[in-house]
């Protein structure tokens, strides 16, 4: 309980700093560092220690990653300040939800069919202002164990790729904690913050960025994701199965 405490203290705090002094550089309209710089301070608090493989790209980029945990949000946008695709339910965890609309997070439903044109405008319109977006194709969090097949929906984005767009695969490791911390079943947010934020010592977090690849050499958004996908499994040891 005094580790949990302690911890949501230390997210108060940093909170207190950080969004004062995001909101006076938008009222300056100066490009705000401070959403990147809390997110990497999240990261800090629940116990990651971050370990970054490759270097990422810093604008016309789509991040293409594996997902274990809502924790990747904070881990990734910490090293690479990007926006994110995320499911929608997340919007509703108390306190990640609202953070995640600082660094400009598109939540989407995957199972409204009917919304899937609206979401692609979206993305659309992040690129053209040059953001760099991550997107988790597996539509779930998974178990570490194995890459989950790839959904290729929200690719289409790329389909056809927009001018000078790159794309960058990267893969999440938690190492020996992925069991403990990875967020698969049925286990509600609220309970799994809680689990992490009571969780004793650190863990290591490894990010791999892998070698990005233009879009415009593989036709259309499954062999965009195949391409992804196979880069993410080499990175992480894995035979990658040809189906998405």
């Amino acid at each position: 309980m005094i580790r949990l405490i302690l911890r949501v203290a230390a997210l108060v705090l940093a909170l207190l700093l950080a969004v004062p002094l995001h909101l006076l550089w938008r009222l300056v309209r100066l490009p705000s560092p401070w959403p990147k710089w809390f997110l990497g301070s999240v990261a800090r608090i629940i116990g990651a220690r971050r370990r970054t493989i490759g270097t990422p790209l810093r604008r016309d980029v789509v991040f293409v990653s594996n997902h274990l945990s809502w924790m990747d949000i904070p881990i990734l946008a910490g090293r690479n300040g990007s926006a994110f695709v995320a499911k929608a339910e997340l919007r509703a965890v108390p306190l990640v939800g609202w953070l995640c609309t600082l660094n400009g997070t598109i939540f989407v439903r995957r199972e409204d069919r009917m919304a899937v044109a609206d979401q692609i405008n979206a993305l659309r319109d992040a690129l053209a202002e040059a953001w760099a977006i991550t997107i988790f194709p597996e539509g779930t969090t998974g178990d570490g164990k194995a890459l989950l097949p790839f959904k290729a929906a929200l690719l289409a984005v790329l389909d056809p790729p927009p001018p000078g767009v790159m794309v960058q695969p990267v893969r999440i490791d938690y190492g020996p904690a992925t069991a403990e911390l990875a967020w698969v079943g049925d286990e509600p947010g609220t309970s799994h913050a809680l689990r992490v934020l009571r969780r004793r010592g650190s863990f290591a977090a490894t990010i791999h960025f892998c070698d990005p690849f233009d879009p415009h050499d593989f036709p259309g958004r499954k062999a965009i994701a195949a391409e992804a996908r196979a880069r993410i499994a080499a990175a992480g040891g894995e035979r990658c199965p040809s189906s998405l």
